[in-house]
Parts: C-alpha cells; sequence; structure tokens
C-alpha cells in the first residue's frame, strides 16, 4: 500500500493513461493529476464496455478504474482487461473501499486502490509511489 515517505525516485507516467469512470468530474479531476504527472495521452471513458473497447485499440500504460460503475462494473472490467493483457497497470478507484472487493480486485491483478476522495496532493503522491513501483525491478527491501 502506499507510504507517502517512500520517495527516493521521482519518475513520470510517459505514456497513455486510460481512466474509466462513470462520474465526469472524477475522470477530470484524475486526468489532472495525471497529466501533472507527465502522462501525454488521458483517453476517458464513462463506463466499462466504452473502457475496454478503448483498452483494446490504445493498450495504455496505466488504467485508473472506478468499482462502482452501471452496465459493466470495475471488477468485470478489470478481469476483462487482464484477459488482453495480464500485465496491464490497473489501480481502481473507489468511494467506499469494500474489502471484499478490494481483495477480489487483487486477485484479479489490479496494482492497487485509491479513493476517490483523497486530496488531490494526496492522489498524486500515491499515484507518482505506485508508477514508481511498477517501473523498478524487484528488490529486497531492508525496511520491511
Amino acid at each position: 500500500m502506499y507510504c507517502p515517505h517512500h520517495f527516493a525516485l521521482r519518475m513520470s507516467i510517459t505514456g497513455k493513461v486510460l481512466i474509466i469512470d462513470d462520474e465526469p468530474h472524477v475522470r477530470k479531476f484524475v486526468s489532472l493529476i495525471v497529466k501533472r504527472l507527465g502522462a501525454t495521452s488521458v483517453f476517458e471513458a464513462g463506463d466499462g464496455e466504452q473502457g475496454l473497447e478503448i483498452f483494446q485499440a490504445e493498450l495504455p500504460d496505466l488504467v485508473l478504474l472506478d468499482v462502482n460503475m452501471p452496465r459493466m462494473d470495475g471488477v468485470e472490467t478489470l478481469r476483462a482487461i487482464m484477459n488482453v493483457r495480464p500485465d496491464a497497470l490497473v489501480v481502481m478507484l473507489t468511494s467506499l473501499a469494500n474489502r471484499q472487493t478490494v481483495e477480489e480486485c487483487s486477485k484479479l491483478g489490479a496494482a492497487d486502490y485509491l479513493r476517490k476522495d483523497m486530496p488531490r496532493a494526496e492522489m498524486e503522491a500515491a499515484l507518482q509511489h505506485i508508477i514508481d513501483e511498477s517501473q523498478q525491478e524487484p528488490e529486497p527491501n531492508p525496511e520491511a
């Protein structure tokens, strides 16, 4: 899980990001954050079906995926994304952190989850941490 004190390296998103959320204001908020982190292309989808279509067409470097959406929810969308590309970097977005759903998403391959109500700076730092972690070779952590 995210820890705000682990920022030795500062890498940025240098590619495509896909934001899948049924709330336009959340998509805009997250879009601004990933652009500040250096994303070159940001795609937005209002539901899982549209998100899956964009994912298959663009193969983004990072997907930010809402858990609760109409038609095709985040768990179903995550499952479909992982069928297309098992190594996809997917971070779940949630308003309500239901432990069972978080565990299911983790088992399906989600890298992490973030609460939508995080302050901007905190979400930016959390995303930066997730990106940094995904770009590093696994090493033994003496602090663990």
